[in-house]
């Protein structure tokens, strides 16, 4: 009910024990009656500040599966290791036993066959055809007319040739008394390269009211308290900035060739290769067997492990998702047990009556793969990804462990996390996370009567083997 104030400071009377609104103060009426701050009465005033979104930062995804580390220069540079075996995808129309100019599309990670990306078959290979439904073994008898990109085969059964096949190379054979290879193979070289982006963002306030004493109780995720109210400012400015440089590393993409955009203060943007970016750029997509989500059944993970084998293979991965596939993962698993139609026996052991009972899971194997699942709050939350309608991502599958790599800038081999931030770093300057207040309130750098927090921080993610992430849409 509405709280209306007593004139004249009398009360009136009433026949019955009720509340009235007679018998309060209105402290938000500031005309007729604000005689009522000269009364006695004292109103009971809530002076905490009630946290309703809990804890409101979604940091801490990069510091949980990566790390970070200074870098002097404009760009990082680095190389990653090319398959060892050969494979190649055909469009070859079939034919004769002896095939002559079996054409090569495409390596194994879809990089298309051409003059400046030729294959690495060789005459006296012994090479495998496949077109999904018939297997054919064949020798390499000679190059096609474009060596470049074909080859010329024969089968040793005699069968025809398939057409559209597949083409992987598995040893080789010599005649007795010959010499051997004519050339050799060289390696593939994959190089890679991301440019930090500089983020910025400012905190102001005039000095009269840096002593201004509010009757609330502030708190905030940054640790400030009290009851002056630009410590909660300052600390909502201050984390919100932590929380862009973690989503400007998931979210970013690189502007590009032939996109100009004009940068505020003059210059121009260049932006930079996120997460998001990177996987989708170099890695793999599930979009879910059903089209409606990713990854919630044992057919829908058996194809994600099958695509798993053809790369890496690498054992532990973490799964970050959100709510509806964290939900849809924890039905499937339920579903594999004998009693999960009772909804009796989730996890290792049978719940009983006197039981809490455990409805999720936390991870599980599958093949010779663990997965451990995480909430990822980032997806969730409503003034994040949680507001974009069309759910384009609902999670990530991100490989545990380091790998190694030749850093172009120290000349040597590394072993680093998947995923870890570059940030520019010097003897004189850290730009890792910089933080300066000017004016003349606090530390006086000028006659600026306010005081001025400025936040800065230049840095890129770089993503090794995104060959090895998977992600859900």
């Amino acid at each position: 009910m509405a709280i209306t104030g007593v004139p004249n400071g009398v009360i009136k009377p009433s026949p019955t024990k009720a509340t009235l609104a007679e018998s309060y103060i209105d402290f938000a009426d500031a005309g007729a009656n604000s005689a009522n701050w000269a009364q006695q009465f004292l109103p009971d005033l809530m002076e905490k500040e009630a946290e309703i979104f809990g804890n409101r930062t979604i940091g801490g995804f990069l510091s949980q599966v990566g790390a970070e580390e200074s870098m002097t220069a404009d760009q990082v540079i680095w190389s990653e290791q090319g398959r060892l075996h050969l494979s190649y995808t055909s469009t070859a129309s079939g034919g004769a036993a002896t095939e002559t100019d079996l054409t090569l599309g495409a390596d194994q990670d879809g990089n298309a066959i051409s003059a400046s990306n030729p294959h690495g078959i060789r005459i006296g290979d012994m090479v495998l055809l496949s077109d999904g439904t018939t297997s054919v073994t064949a020798y390499v008898t000679d190059l096609g007319t474009t060596a470049a990109t074909q080859i010329d085969v024969a089968t040793y059964t005699g069968a025809n040739v398939p057409a559209n096949c597949n083409v992987f190379v598995f040893g080789s054979e010599y005649a007795k008394g010959q010499q051997g290879r004519d050339e050799g193979l060289t390696p593939n070289f994959k190089s890679f390269t991301n440019k930090p982006i500089i983020i910025k963002d400012k905190f102001e306030i005039n000095g009269s009211d840096t002593s201004a004493i509010g009757w609330v109780e502030v708190s905030g995720e940054d640790g400030q308290s009290g009851y002056l109210w630009y410590l909660k400012a300052e600390g909502d400015t201050r984390v919100r900035f932590a929380d862009y440089l973690e989503m400007a590393m998931i979210e970013s993409e690189k502007v590009a060739a032939g996109v100009s955009i004009s940068a505020h203060r003059g210059g121009s943007v260049k932006g930079t290769e996120g997460l998001f970016a990177a996987v989708k750029a170099r890695g793999n997509q599930a979009s879910g067997i059903s089209g409606v989500n990713a990854a919630t059944d044992l057919a829908e993970f058996d194809a994600i492990l099958a695509e798993f084998d053809k790369n890496g293979a690498i054992e532990e991965n973490m799964m970050f998702v959100n709510r509806s596939t964290a939900l849809a993962i924890d039905d499937m698993l339920a579903s594999m047990n004998s009693y999960g139609a009772g909804g009796t026996s989730y996890g290792v052991f049978d719940n009983d009556e006197d039981m809490a009972l455990n409805l999720g899971f936390s991870g599980f194997r599958r093949g010779s793969y663990d997965f451990y699942k995480s909430d990822w709050k980032y997806l969730n939350d409503k003034v994040t990804r949680g507001s974009v309608l069309d759910n384009s991502v609902r999670g990530i599958f991100i490989p545990a462990g380091v790998s190694s790599v030749y850093d172009e800038v120290l000349g040597k081999n590394l072993k680093r996390p998947f995923l870890h931030v570059r940030y520019r770093a010097s003897e004189t300057d850290n730009r890792r996370m910089k933080t300066w207040t000017t004016g003349s309130v606090g530390a006086s750098t000028s006659d600026l009567d306010a005081m001025e927090m400025h936040y800065l921080s230049e840095r890129c993610l770089v993503v090794q083997g995104a060959n090895n992430f998977m992600l859900l849409s």
